[in-house]
């Protein structure tokens, strides 16, 4: 018979929070991240947990270890996914970490690709509204991105179709003008080479690898409410949660 999972281990839960702060922009390179005994006083754990926590953070390259100093975030670049955005969002009420910012290129309604169409369950009307969106940070840009809505939440929240920025992020404004909550998401990502205008808009050479990520996101009712396509370039880590072997 299947086996109900356990709950894992407190020292991954330590660490995965820790993580889910730094991929969140909560934590930045350079910042300190707490001592074993922050750690085992905060999560009531022991000294040994607390330091296997800081552990799998170092060898997962998260953190580095300074001797008489303490644990420090590692420069590290990755690409910022939907999930990290989100939890951002809700943490601070602002999506983008300092140095971040997003550049509207298209919004308003568009008919809908086959894929999108799909994903969101239109059938009839095919008329969605589109938001796509460069980021960017010191570096240059980083992420190219397109949400799509169906009719009824484009006619609900007048902001999606305006090519000016939303300040809590779309998710967060949909969920506002609607009443639908954000309830579960599921990522589906691949890798290709990149189209002459995503070259372009990453600053990268014709026919660069990138990584494709399509996300939907479902509320409670198991309805689509939002699809997103990402393209990101390569060279920037994506990291998803550890999981047992056994």
């Amino acid at each position: 018979m299947p086996q109900i999972e356990e709950a894992q281990p407190k020292y991954l839960q330590i660490a995965h929070y820790i993580r889910d702060q730094i991929l969140r922009g909560d934590l930045r390179p350079g910042d300190e991240v707490p001592s074993e005994r922050q750690l085992a006083q905060d999560w009531k754990v022991s000294r040994p947990t607390a330091a296997r926590s800081l552990e799998a953070l170092r060898q997962q390259g998260f953190v580095e270890k300074r001797q008489g100093s303490g644990t420090y975030v590692r420069s590290l670049e990755v690409n910022r996914r939907a999930r990290e955005l989100y939890g951002r969002a809700r943490q601070t009420g602002k999506i983008y970490t300092p140095g971040e910012y997003a550049v509207i290129t298209s919004a308003g309604w568009m008919d809908a690709p086959d894929h999108v169409a799909e994903a969101l369950g239109l059938a009839k009307d095919r008329r969605a509204v589109h938001r796509r969106r460069v980021t960017n940070d010191e570096s240059g840009p980083i992420t190219i991105s397109t949400s799509w809505f169906g009719p009824d939440i484009g006619q609900r929240a007048p902001k999606l179709r305006d090519p000016e920025r939303i300040q809590e992020g779309t998710l967060m404004y949909v969920e506002s003008m609607t009443g639908r909550q954000g309830s579960y998401a599921e990522d589906r990502m691949c890798a290709r080479t990149a189209t002459e205008d995503e070259a372009a808009d990453l600053r990268l050479p014709p026919s660069s690898p990138v990584l494709i990520v399509h996300h939907v996101v479902y509320d409670l009712q198991d309805h689509p409410l939002e699809f997103a396509e990402a393209t990101y370039p390569p060279g920037r880590w994506a990291f998803e949660q550890g999981y047992p072997l056994a």
